[in-house]
């Protein structure tokens, strides 16, 4: 007791006053993770390029290869279709050559497709070319999510599980950024100038990629748990999370071994679709309709209408200028990948749930808001206000968190493959919705296309209020918990 009065007392002489136990010292954010995470989501910026180029690009195409406003309308939406193939196979290539190799293989193909795009000079050839690039991006929406969920501790998986999307919405923004850039050049070289540029950069993706390590739970699913552990050590915050992650990871592969023993399969095999999609356990099905139904309604909304054919948009609401439309389409860019960045950057603070229901709400709102300014007489002016408040609503939620929330739920065994159908149904969607915009728009007007998507929308809020579950800061291992009930 004395001891303690002399202490004390000495703190009180000193004027300052030691604590009883030091608060420790908050652990070092891991870096090597987030480089790890930035290499894998940079192929997607690609896909995100490819995807929106077609806005600008179509209006020279047509008049230097004669494409009708079908032909237009099937080529601007045909990736999304195309892309079901190599999606739906991205997840047993995933399982069976691993994250990094299959990224290596996107990379392959997104190459290719842009220097048959830049080279095509028939309708036959441009179609051929988007599928040769639609099936690198396809393999690079599948695995990427995959990859950055497996990589990332959990105090900032949503954080860089985010970056997919940044880099998606930063190639979206390099494709207004050349539209505009090209458009002075003469009509057959400049939308062809606009592909080839993005010929080189898969090359020194693909080298960065093969940098990176492969996925721990991959490498855990094959046996390998010194390699595992290996590679958690570098990705995790502390040594004791390494070790906790590679238990977790440890008995969710020995959860479901013996079924996959018993079909005779070693990942990625019939075991994973049966329990996947013909006869799920209730748990499993509660996760596949969230990841479809997440899926569904965040294309459904209607943002490709706006991404695919924003300079019809403007010229409807009486912007002449084919220049200043595609200025407008720059700001489109812009401001998505901007809220892109406020998103992911809440997204581990505020959690998912929040960011989904604001977003769901405000692209209801805008999108009715847009679609009463094309109604009207309104200014071209308002009705770029009105798109940009649009695009901000859907990325602050929508666009920076539904790829992460889809990869994070689904079971270890099944990630791959549910990321898969998860992938088509987005996909399938974005198609249908790109290839039928501009008929829409003629049947029922172009207010009327976009006050559909508000309801739509409108819909959505309704499913994530009533069936999505908070997931932020549990481990992937732990998510099948929240489904039980």
């Amino acid at each position: 007791m004395a001891q303690h009065a002399a202490a004390a007392g000495g703190g009180a002489d000193g004027g300052t006053d030691a604590p009883l136990l030091p608060s420790p010292a908050p652990p070092r954010r891991n870096r090597f993770a987030f480089v790890c995470a930035t290499l894998a989501s940079m192929t997607t910026m690609l896909h995100g390029y490819n995807l929106t180029l077609m806005s600008g690009a179509q209006l020279f195409m047509r008049e230097d290869v004669g494409l009708t406003d079908a032909q237009i309308e099937v080529l601007a939406g045909s990736m999304n279709v195309f892309m079901l193939a190599s999606i739906l196979a991205g997840g047993w290539f995933a399982d069976r050559l691993g994250r990094r190799s299959t990224l290596v293989l996107a990379n392959a193909f997104l190459m290719a497709g842009a220097l048959a795009m830049s080279l095509g000079g028939s309708f036959a050839a441009l179609m051929a070319a988007r599928f040769v690039t639609s099936v690198g991006a396809g393999f690079a929406r599948v695995v990427a999510p995959v990859y950055n969920a497996e990589i990332s501790p959990p105090s900032t998986r949503g954080v860089l599980s985010s970056l997919l999307d940044i880099f998606i919405n930063l190639g979206i923004l390099l494709s207004y950024v050349s539209n505009y850039a090209f458009a002075g050049l003469p009509v057959n070289l400049g939308w062809r100038v606009m592909y080839g540029v993005v010929v080189v950069p898969p090359v020194f993706i693909a080298a960065g990629v093969f940098f990176m390590p492969e996925s721990p739970r991959w490498l855990a699913m094959r046996g390998r748990h010194a390699d595992a552990r290996a590679v958690l050590v570098r990705v995790s915050d502390t040594p004791a999370e390494a070790d906790l992650r590679l238990s977790e990871i440890k008995q969710a592969v020995a959860r479901h071994q013996q079924p996959e023993l018993a079909a005779g399969s070693h990942g990625g095999g019939g075991a994973v679709w049966k329990e996947l999609v013909f006869r799920p356990p209730a748990s499993v099905r509660r996760i596949l309709t969230c990841v479809v139904g997440l899926q569904f309604f965040v294309q459904a909304s209607g943002i490709d209408a706006i991404l695919l054919y924003s300079p019809l948009v403007f010229k409807s609401a009486g912007m002449s200028s084919t220049a200043a439309a595609l200025g407008a389409s720059v700001g489109i860019g812009a401001v998505k990948t901007g809220f892109i960045l406020v998103g992911m950057l809440l997204t581990d603070r505020l959690g998912r749930r929040p960011l989904l229901l604001a977003s769901t709400a405000g692209v209801a709102l805008t999108t009715a808001a847009l679609a009463a300014t094309l109604l009207g007489s309104s200014a071209p002016s308002a009705c770029v206000a009105a798109v940009l408040a649009v695009v901000a609503a859907y990325s602050v939620g929508y666009g920076s968190v539904v790829n992460a929330y889809s990869a994070e739920i689904l079971p270890l065994r099944l990630r791959a493959q549910g990321a898969s159908v998860g992938v088509a149904v987005n996909r399938l969607t974005c198609g249908l919705v790109g290839m039928t915009f501009i008929s829409l728009a003629d049947g029922i007007g172009m207010p009327g296309c976009f006050f559909l998507y508000a309801g739509v929308t409108a819909a959505a809020f309704v499913f994530v209020y009533a069936r999505l579950p908070e997931t932020k800061g549990r481990s992937l291992e732990n998510m099948e918990v929240l489904f039980d009930k």
